[in-house]
């Protein structure tokens, strides 16, 4: 008895010194799996160890570009947790699962490659998460996040973003074993420039080798005013007034993607000859009145609303190809025919019912002086 009191203590001291010095092993490992990537240094905070739960957890996250000069973060987040997700022990798989919490993007466009900011290329994002867990990922959720667009060398710093960002990704492991092979979903919800509301709403076969998924995406309600910095960086002209509604729909199957894009805008004006004849710039005063003419001539009157809706189509093997006559013959039909309104076209049979924003009826009824569907 009394040797095994000693093993058991033995045992019980070499377990405790094995909690202390986790956290430092594991902060250290994570630390040398950020520095894999040859664009990118990552730091991180402390590391706090959930053994009862099967989880552990980062804070502070950031991953910043070394090469250029670039101000602000790639990736940032204040804590991100990786833990078993015990529920699909009930369909006996043993996976893990993603929280980030207030995880943050940065996009920066810039003349330079050294100094632009993308994400695509320096490392194997996939790989690394792989990496920092010993499980395959099934779900992911994403708790108030951002993802900022911006640019340094426009005249004025530029900042599009996506704010109160909440989603999450489920069944990428296919763990519940359907038979449908758009087994994964995806849903996220967020604010566009804190002002317009956003929905996005996705399922995909992630075992697939060619890309294969069904999405559907809404904006509503967008400020035009908002994004002036943009349109004058990208566009040379600005906007007085309006409200911009945006629905994107795709579906991908063998390596062939087709969908649609239908932009809308309601109540908008572009030029007004009191505040634009102040322009320094002459050609910019005579773009900004040929914009303000084309949508004047070419928008619904009824609704008060310029748009049209944009077939496209693509293949793995080459570039995402518009319909540009489509496009034309949409605006025509927009202005004259029949305006558009911000909902699904359902033009795909396959669109599965838990895509659709709202039930199969759902129509809106836009007011010009607001920026939200009644």
């Amino acid at each position: 008895m009394r040797t095994l009191g000693i093993i058991v203590l033995v045992l019980a001291v070499i377990l405790a010194i094995a909690r202390l010095i986790m956290p430092w092993a594991v902060r250290n490992y994570v630390n040398r799996t950020l520095d894999t990537n040859l664009l990118y240094s990552g730091s991180i905070g402390k590391v706090d160890i959930s053994l009862w739960r099967g989880a552990y957890t980062i804070n502070d996250v950031r991953l910043d570009k070394t090469t250029g000069d670039v101000p602000v973060p790639f990736f940032a987040a204040k804590r991100v947790d990786f833990e078993v997700q015990w529920n699909a022990l009930f369909h006996r798989k043993i996976v893990g699962r993603i929280v980030m919490a207030e995880p943050q993007i940065n996009f920066v466009d810039a003349p330079t490659e050294d100094n632009s900011q993308t994400g695509g290329s320096g490392g194997p994002w996939l790989d690394m998460i792989r990496q920092l867990f010993p499980f395959k990922i099934n779900s992911a959720e994403i708790q108030e996040g951002s993802v900022h667009f911006r640019s340094y060398s426009t005249p004025k710093p530029l900042d599009v973003y996506l704010s109160h960002l909440n989603g999450s990704v489920e069944n990428l492991s296919n763990v519940r074993d359907e038979s449908n092979p758009l087994n994964a979903t995806v849903q996220a919800s967020g604010r566009v420039m804190d002002d317009a509301k956003l929905d996005l709403k996705m399922t995909l076969d992630p075992f697939s080798y060619h890309p294969t998924f069904h999405l559907a995406l809404r904006l509503l309600g967008l400020d035009v005013t908002k994004i002036n910095d943009l349109a004058l960086a990208y566009g040379k002209f600005d906007f007085k007034r309006g409200w911009f509604d945006l629905v994107i729909e795709a579906d991908s199957k063998e390596g062939r993607m087709n969908g649609y894009v239908k932009p809308l805008f309601r109540d908008l004006k572009v030029f007004s000859i009191s505040q634009d004849v102040k322009q320094d710039n002459p050609l910019q005063f005579f773009w900004q009145a040929l914009i303000g003419a084309v949508t004047t001539v070419f928008k619904n009157q009824p609704r008060n609303q310029f748009g049209t809706l944009i077939p496209f189509y693509a293949d793995t093997s080459t570039s995402t190809t518009p319909d540009i006559l489509a496009t034309i013959g949409n605006v025509l039909r927009n202005a004259f025919v029949r305006a558009y309104l911000p909902r699904l076209q359902n033009q795909y049979t396959n669109t599965p019912d838990n895509l659709q924003f709202g039930p199969p009826d759902f129509t809106e009824n836009l007011s010009t002086s607001s920026g939200e569907a009644q």
